[in-house]
């Protein structure tokens, strides 16, 4: 589970900036609260404010994280550039995130340091009685060459040594083989964000939606089951194999894909749709349990940008539930997602809203609602969040 993250000069967040999913005792116990050891992690996080104030830019440092530890190596030519910005007005100096999880079963710290050109230093602990670490990577300007210090990581000292300044020491170590690195290096986070923003939710998101639950059959039904339950008129949805061009510059380098159809029951009779002729919100749902069910099977986190697109507000306390009920979450899956649909804030308690703002010099803040002072917990965040007591709207 995703702990605790922070960034520094990453795209609009030129100062330090932290999202804390720890909550303290004095928050109720509910489903949407998961108990470790002696934390309580929250299996929801929600990011509100106004067009352009830096909500995608939030979340972008932990889809990278989960792109950098399990496909920098595959996904990187060498000298090609680590697909970070820093701030406009810091262009020169390096972006710093840190982030805390746990998984195989303990809580590790990872801190990275770079720029668009390289790593500069890149770090892993574990706890103990403290975090001790597992391995401390540094470029060495006047030696040209990096510094690599490890602890129990197993990676042979030449391999970690050729490691290539774009990649994660945790992807390279996955390469060859060492075990610690090939857990953490697994796919457990989920996102519509792409390095240059969210994925537009389109006919071709659709056909590779689908094909992911052609090949999980146990998420295929979970799909299914739930379009059915959602008032979308369907009655089933089919996947049939088809072939298509991603490239139009090379219409004839085609791929296997699968396509969705709906059934739907009108007068004793069922017809067959395509999926490219259902509704946007239709075909958004599908696109959305794409991410959220392969999170949900794993124990993962999906971070999902503008995660109402498209869908009617009342659907969202049922998407959202999924996350808090142990019928559908049973491994803690998490959420972490941005959402223009202030309706959430009748759904989450104050500690899992973030409420994000740029000022005039384009520096976007962030700060949990429950860091505002004065904010209770027994009124009603809706109406005073749109009477702007709490900052974080347009001003128009």
């Amino acid at each position: 589970m995703l702990l605790h993250y922070a960034i520094s000069n990453f795209q609009s967040f030129l100062q330090r900036t932290e999202v804390n999913l720890c909550v303290n005792q004095r928050v109720t116990q509910t489903d949407w609260i998961a108990e470790q050891d002696d934390l309580r992690i929250s299996k929801v996080m929600g990011v509100l404010g106004p067009n352009g104030a830096g909500k995608t830019a939030l979340l972008k440092p932990i889809a990278f994280l989960g792109w950098f530890f399990s496909s920098s190596f595959l996904q990187t030519q060498p000298g090609s550039e680590i697909p970070v910005y820093p701030h406009l007005a810091n262009p020169d100096q390096p972006i710093e995130i840190e982030c805390t999880f746990s998984a195989v079963g303990s809580i590790w710290k990872y801190k990275l340091c770079c720029t668009p050109q390289r790593v500069l230093e890149e770090s892993l602990y574990r706890k103990e009685t403290s975090f001790r670490y597992v391995f401390s990577r540094k470029w060495e300007e006047s030696k040209n060459q990096y510094t690599v210090k490890q602890q129990d990581f197993g990676l042979d000292e030449g391999k970690a040594m050729e490691a290539r300044s774009n990649v994660s020491l945790i992807a390279w170590a996955a390469q060859y083989g060492v075990p610690l690195a090939l857990n953490l290096a697994k796919p457990f986070i989920f996102s519509n964000i792409g390095f240059t923003g969210r994925i537009q939710a389109n006919d071709f998101s659709m056909l590779e939606a689908a094909t992911k639950f052609q090949h999980d059959e146990q998420l295929k039904a979970q799909m299914e089951r739930l379009l059915c339950s959602w008032d979308l008129g369907l009655s089933g949805v089919d996947l049939r194999e088809i072939e298509v061009a991603p490239n139009p510059l090379t219409p004839d380098i085609k791929q296997k894909f699968y396509m969705p159809y709906g059934r739907h029951s009108s007068h004793g009779k069922e017809f067959i749709l395509p999926f490219v002729l259902e509704s946007n919100g239709t075909k958004s749902a599908l696109s959305l349990l794409s991410y959220l069910l392969a999170a949900l099977a794993k124990g993962g986190l999906a971070v999902i940008d503008e995660f109402e697109s498209d869908l009617h507000p009342h659907m969202l306390d049922a998407v959202l539930g999924l996350f808090a009920s142990p019928n559908t979450n049973p491994n803690n899956a998490q959420l972490l997602f941005t959402s223009h649909s202030i309706e959430v804030l009748n759904t989450l308690n104050k500690a899992q809203i973030m409420l994000v703002e740029k000022d005039e010099n384009c520096e976007s803040q962030a700060l949990r609602l429950d860091q505002i002072l004065g904010v209770r917990g027994d009124i009603s965040l809706y109406n005073k969040y749109m009477a702007g007591a709490f900052g974080a709207v347009p001003n128009l």
